[in-house]
């Protein structure tokens, strides 16, 4: 599998993102092709190589956009990219990523997407940043796209709308539940449209991924700071993870419940499928003896279970974490035996079955009803569960 992790240091914007995707082999000639194909007169790339605190990177300007029109509505800016002769799965990536920070000014301005009108991202360079962006990361022919926390800045910055807080309100609203922070420069170091970008190319955010390095590029930011203004953008390659998923942790120490409460709570986070639920005895302070409520479940229930949590239990506070998990492909087959019908579970990875097992329910129905031992049932199902194999 072919990785390509963004490191974020020193934040990201669009033309740091063309940069280092030009530094790590995508042809400048041909993204200026590609460029050429929005029908944008006037417009041209600027590519050249510059040094940031002694590190060399490429840094890609965009110019002939002097005197552009101030703002675009989205529709403006979706017909702009309709128009050309981009490819269709660079058109259709363009147009979701204008959506969603479309989506994210009318929730922060309490308007319509319809009449959201792009300010800092109404400008032609945006267009040109995001679907080169989009195209360029198709060029490395990458699997997957991983995403470091990210650099913000600080500070102030002054926008349409403005003196905003660094990072602006749509930069923020773009990166929720992705990590980010800032190490107290002062400056906006992640823009809208490098936000936008990464959280709709990437697929996961944190650490960097084990991986085999083949490739390593730098994006030019245009100011110079304290650190190397750069975007490093690392290509290498790693072992596939059959049924890789990210989950949440969500944990709480309870000491002072009625321990019969614990099997309705367990019943109901099950009901509303979380995916485990489990009690670990826990020594608090004061050698209070406790448990810990354990919660594994999908982001997207994460409000659910928390609302849930202390509605039923007697917790005041709760935590949750990001992690993945492998989990292998599953399956229920019926194998016929001396004793009767017993259900498995098939567990498949890669597409071969790496385990196999007996529910329990029926292998005991059909002792008790047979008058034979539950082992014996056991045994005689797991013989005939070869075929399964």
């Amino acid at each position: 599998m072919r990785i390509a992790y963004f490191d974020c240091f020193s934040g990201a914007s669009g033309d740091m993102i063309l940069g280092s995707l030009v530094d790590v082999g995508v042809s400048a000639r041909r993204l200026r092709e590609e460029i050429d194909k929005i029908n944008l007169p006037g417009i041209r790339l600027r590519i050249k190589k510059v040094l940031k605190r002694g590190i060399a990177g490429t840094q890609v300007t965009v110019e002939g956009t002097k005197g552009d029109k101030p703002h675009r509505s989205l529709k403006e800016m979706e017909r702009i990219i309709d128009r050309s002769s981009l490819d269709s799965r660079v058109k259709g990536k363009s147009k979701e990523i204008l959506l969603r920070i479309a989506s994210v000014e009318a929730e922060i301005h309490r308007k319509k997407v319809e009449e959201v009108h792009f300010h800092e991202l109404g400008g032609l360079d945006s267009i040109v940043d995001i679907a080169g962006s989009v195209w360029g990361l198709g060029q490395l022919g990458i699997d997957e796209i991983d995403v470091s926390g990210i650099n913000v800045g600080g500070g102030f910055v002054k926008c349409e709308h403005g003196i905003l807080p660094v990072p602006a309100p749509a930069t923020l609203f773009l990166m929720r539940g992705k990590p980010i922070y800032s190490s107290g420069v002062d400056k906006e170091l992640l823009t809208p449209t490098g936000a936008a970008i990464l959280t709709s190319m990437g697929s996961a955010f944190g650490q960097m991924p084990s991986m085999k390095v083949e490739k390593v590029g730098y994006g030019a930011g245009r100011s110079d700071l304290p650190h190397p203004n750069l975007l490093r953008l690392i290509i290498g390659t790693s072992k596939p993870i059959f049924g890789r998923e990210k989950v949440l942790v969500v944990e709480t120490n309870i000491d002072d419940m009625n321990p019969q409460f614990y099997d309705y709570a367990i019943e109901g986070l099950l009901a509303m499928e979380a995916l485990d639920v489990f009690l670990t005895p826990v020594l608090m302070k004061k050698n209070r003896p406790a448990t810990l409520l354990t919660v594994i479940c999908a982001p997207e229930k994460l409000s659910s279970v928390i609302e849930f949590l202390l509605k039923e239990t007697t917790t005041l506070g709760l935590r949750w974490r990001e992690e993945e998990r492998a989990k292998t492909d599953r399956e229920i087959a019926t194998v016929e035996t001396k004793y009767g019908k017993i259900r498995f579970k098939l567990a498949r990875w890669g597409g071969k079955v790496v385990n196999l097992s007996p529910e329990y329910e029926d292998c005991k129905r059909l002792a008790l009803q047979k008058g034979a031992s539950l082992k014996e049932v056991f045994e005689e199902a797991r013989r005939k569960a070869a075929s399964l194999k």
